[in-house]
């Protein structure tokens, strides 16, 4: 099983121990993606913060991300498990899996990320700001940068196995499962449901919070309980075991990914 994650647009600050060494991520052919991006981008904040403030669409209170970004090279670097944070991170808790657990994500979580393409959590890299919907003045637009990169390594990466696909829309236009790797992928869309007390009538909607969380807690059980559906069909069944309300969508024509949608009534 891989599981496709988005990063978190707030990170932990980077590390004290060696900076980061670009030959040692995941996923190597990437190599040559990876570095135009950071050579941009670490020459773009070095050279002008306000132009770099406006490129990374950053208010004026982040200002200091792009020192952070200029100092890439030399920075301290940490398990991306560790950097990224936020809600859905926090409902992953990575840290607090037992033994068997973690080597489950190390083996099956992959990442997404403007700067990286994409990295597995136990990828060393330093704490950094690039989204994927930022327009690098010389690569263009980063999700059409990784595109091609993404359709050469990304198959390969997702073996034969189940993919679970829990990226936010800005991600996945960086890869698009096609073809047969498609057929064995599931989408996940976390929805509330609430009662009118009135009418009596249920209505269903996203928010975003709880649906990072949901995503997160999601993946924990999976990881917790060793559960490694064969394909979506299984991952439906699996969860509904689990104790979610889910409800599937099977893909109407060959090379499109299946629909999940998971139905929470309480929000925390």
């Amino acid at each position: 099983m891989l599981v496709l994650l988005p990063p978190s647009e707030g990170k932990a600050p980077s590390g004290r121990g060696a900076p980061l060494k670009p030959e040692s991520l995941s996923l190597p052919g990437l190599a040559g993606a990876r570095q135009a991006v950071l050579d941009e981008l670490v020459e773009l904040c070095a050279a002008d913060e306000d132009k770099a403030r406006e490129v990374l669409g950053l208010s004026e209170g982040l200002r200091g991300e792009i020192a952070k970004n200029a100092e890439l090279r030399t920075a301290g670097a940490r398990p991306a498990g560790e950097i990224y944070t936020g809600v859905l991170y926090d409902a992953l808790g990575l840290a607090t899996l037992d033994a068997a657990a973690k080597r489950r994500a190390t083996r099956s979580l992959l990442v997404f990320s403007g700067l990286w393409g994409a990295v597995r959590v136990n990828d060393r890299i330093p704490s950094y700001r690039c989204s994927m919907g930022v327009k690098l003045p010389g690569l263009g637009a980063l999700g059409a940068h990784w595109r091609g990169p993404m359709a050469e390594a990304l198959p390969e990466t997702a073996g034969d196995g189940l993919v679970l696909d829990l990226r936010s829309s800005a991600y996945t236009s960086a890869w698009k499962p096609k073809g047969e790797v498609a057929g064995r992928t599931a989408t996940v869309r976390v929805l509330h449901a609430q009662t009118d007390p009135v009418t009596g009538v249920e209505k269903r909607s996203v928010v975003s919070h709880f649906n990072k969380a949901t995503k997160g807690r999601i993946v924990r059980t999976l990881l917790e309980t060793g559960t490694t559906p064969a394909g979506p069909a299984e991952l439906v069944e699996a969860l509904r075991d689990l104790g979610h309300a889910v409800e599937a969508q099977a893909p109407a024509k060959a090379g499109t990914a299946w629909a999940l949608d998971v139905v929470v009534t309480q929000i925390h």
